[in-house]
Formats: structure tokens, C-alpha cells, sequence
């Protein structure tokens, strides 16, 4: 695997890989190869941005030999991305890598990536999960074939960075944060003569900012979180799925709640009985999915794949601050971001369906904040057992 690193990995990205995941996702294959390609130059691109920070190099370079990034890992992974890359050891292990080199940016740059690519957040979100194990293993075996250290291979990806940047969408390098720019190599005495000015028309502006928030703040909604984790959702624990799995679950959470439900047969289907995510985050005002929420949909996958005749429906709601349309499109769109999701995770969409109910069937009191919280929710309806 001598040569360029870049033109090796991305010839890896063609028909036989993006056919299949653009199949599932129902995209074309430019869209999915783009988001593929997008998503695996933006972590070549991050490490080598950050090949010299202190201990960087080190922390990458313990996943890249990690055991678990085996040869046969990476080849079993490379002959069927899109269902290898999530509840393998190497999938878990690509998520932490991914981690490692974005950082508290990663929702940031999967957003850019789905622009870059056409594709809606919660699918770009879907191709990173994807790209990490298999740059992760891409690169173990580049190390392992070249017999390199963490320093040469730091060097390998800095010396690539030109071929990098026709895969990247536009200003990727300001998205990872702390990346040299000429600007910071201006001299200091222009950056102490700009200070002089520059302070006070900030102090400025942060006051003109601030009494905007205060005067209204009443007024804006609050639409972050869908459902957060709390302590409510009793101790975690391990449970073993009917083809095998096993999953590390919370003791009132979703998952338990719908693994219990499919297992009872007393208990029938109606159109009442829905089941609350709990740990689902979208960006605020948006339905763009967080990584974070990435643990829960694929646990749910799981739980769908573990029961083949089992088909859902996935509902958003909001609460009632805003507009009422708005409200609606809004719920509609994370609804079906939730449900691509599960798609991307390998759930076959004719099992599936989503609808956006806006502030209908509150579950709160709208009248307070704590009501409001719990009326934004998504919730899976199991239509068919």
C-alpha cells in the first residue's frame, strides 16, 4: 500500500462500496461517493492539521494499531461498509477516532459535509460513521504494509494536504478550530495596533448583544434538545437480543421499554402505545441530528433487526412557542431525519414511516419549561409485530 495515502483511500470509495450504502439510503451514487469521499478527506485532513499538537499524533496512533484494527477487520469491513461499520469492534473504534480529530466540531463538520454533498444532516452523519472505521483501517494497514510510527505518518498526511482539498467543502480547515492561518502570522505589533480599536468595538457588540437576549428572551423557543439522558433512566445494564446482540441499555429507557413491549405477547398493536427516545439531540431550530444521538439510534437498529417482522412509525412533535406551521415542518423534518437514520443503520424503509405532528398531543404543560421539554420528543410507534 506504498504511494499516496489520499489516492489509495479514495480509490477505495467506488461502485462496489457506494452502490450498496446509496441503495440504502435511497441517494444517488455521486451524492453518497461525494459524502464518502468528503467525510474520509476531512479526517486525513483534521489529523494532519494536528499532527504537531503535543500528545495528538500519540492518541490517534494508539486507535490506528489498536487490536481490534485488524487486517481481517478492515477487510471484512471494506467488503460491506454500511453494515460493518456500526456494532463491530472496529465500528466503535472508528467512533471514537472520529471523536479524536473533530472534537466538539464534529456536528459541525458533518453539516458541511452534507451541504457539500446534498445530503440531509442526519445521512451525512450516517457516511461519517461509515468513513471512520474505514479510514481507521485504512490507515492501520498503510502503518502495518510501510512499517511507520506516528511521527512518519503525521509527515505523510501533512506532505498530501493539496490533494486533500478537492474533496473538502469550502472553508472545512475554519471548522476544526485551533488550524494555523496567515493571519496568525501577522506580526504582533499590527495585531497590538488592531487591538486598540478592535477591543472596544467588541465590548460594544457584546452589549448590543446581550440586551438584545434579555429583551427577548421570553420569546424564543427552546428546540435543542428532543430528550435528553437523566437519572431517571435507572442503571445501564447488558441484554442479549433474540439473533445474538448484545446491547448496554438503560433500565427506563426506549430501548428496554420496546424490547419488553415486542416480547409480551399479551400485549397487542394500537394506535396509542408510542415510546419516547430519550436520548436523541438535534441542533437548535434544526433537524440535524448530533453525534451523540448516534448510540441511541443504533440501538434501536438493533432492536429492529433483532425483530424482522416488526414495523414503526416514527413521530416528531414540538411544543406550542413560534409558528404553528413552522412547528410542523420543523417535527416533520426531524421525524424523517430519525427515520433515515435508521435506514442509513441498515432497517429496511418499507418497515418504516414518519410523520411531523407539530404541538399536537402536548404531553407537558406548555405553560412552563420543564412541560415544553417534554412536548419536544420524537416517538416510535410500533405498527406492526
Amino acid at each position: 500500500m506504498a504511494g499516496s495515502i489520499v489516492d489509495s483511500l479514495m480509490s477505495m470509495l467506488g461502485p462496489q462500496v457506494v452502490g450498496p450504502i446509496a441503495s440504502r439510503l435511497g441517494e444517488s451514487t455521486d451524492a453518497v461517493q461525494r459524502g464518502l469521499q468528503g467525510s474520509s478527506a476531512a479526517m486525513l485532513a483534521g489529523i494532519a492539521s494536528k499532527a504537531d499538537q503535543p500528545g495528538f499524533m500519540s492518541q490517534i496512533f494508539s486507535l490506528i494499531t489498536n487490536p481490534a484494527n485488524s487486517s481481517s477487520a478492515f477487510s471484512s469491513l471494506a467488503s460491506n461498509l454500511g453494515a460493518a461499520a456500526t456494532g463491530s469492534p472496529l465500528g466503535d473504534l472508528g467512533s471514537r477516532f472520529a471523536s479524536s480529530i473533530f472534537g466538539p466540531g464534529q456536528s459541525a463538520i458533518t453539516d458541511a459535509i452534507g451541504r457539500f454533498s446534498g445530503l440531509s444532516g442526519s445521512k451525512a452523519s450516517s457516511l461519517i460513521t461509515m468513513a471512520a472505521p474505514l479510514v481507521l483501517g485504512f490507515l492501520g494497514q498503510h502503518v502495518r504494509d510501510n512499517g511507520l510510527n506516528a511521527t512518519d505518518l503525521g509527515n505523510s498526511l501533512k506532505g498530501e494536504t493539496s490533494k486533500l482539498q478537492g474533496f473538502l467543502p469550502a472553508g472545512f480547515r475554519s471548522l476544526l478550530g485551533g488550524v494555523p492561518s496567515a493571519a496568525a502570522a501577522a506580526p504582533a505589533v499590527v495585531a497590538g495596533a488592531a487591538n486598540r480599536w478592535l477591543w472596544p468595538l467588541i465590548i460594544a457588540i457584546a452589549l448590543i448583544l446581550g440586551l438584545i437576549w434579555f429583551f427577548n428572551r421570553t420569546k424564543e423557543p427552546v428546540r435543542n434538545a428532543v430528550q435528553t439522558t437523566s437519572s431517571a433512566l435507572g442503571d445501564f445494564f447488558k441484554t442479549k437480543l433474540p439473533d445474538g446482540v448484545e446491547l448496554n441499555i438503560p433500565q427506563f429507557g426506549i430501548e428496554s421499554k420496546l424490547i419488553n413491549f415486542l416480547n409480551d405477547s399479551s400485549k397487542s398493536v394500537d394506535t396509542t402505545t408510542w415510546f419516547n427516545f430519550d436520548r436523541l439531540l438535534f441542533d437548535t431550530g434544526k433537524a440535524t441530528l448530533q453525534p451523540s444521538s448516534q448510540e441511541q439510534l443504533n440501538n434501536i437498529a438493533a432492536i429492529l433487526k433483532a425483530y424482522p417482522n416488526v414495523h414503526a412509525k416514527i413521530g416528531g412533535y414540538t411544543d406550542n412557542t413560534g409558528d404553528p406551521a413552522a412547528n410542523v415542518a420543523l417535527s416533520e423534518a426531524r421525524a424523517k431525519n430519525v427515520m433515515d437514520a435508521l435506514v442509513a443503520a441498515g432497517i429496511d424503509p418499507s418497515r418504516l414511516e414518519s410523520k411531523g405532528y407539530g404541538d399536537q398531543y402536548p404531553v407537558g404543560d406548555n405553560s412552563t419549561e420543564e412541560g415544553r421539554a417534554q412536548n419536544r420528543r420524537i416517538a416510535l410507534l410500533v405498527t406492526q409485530k
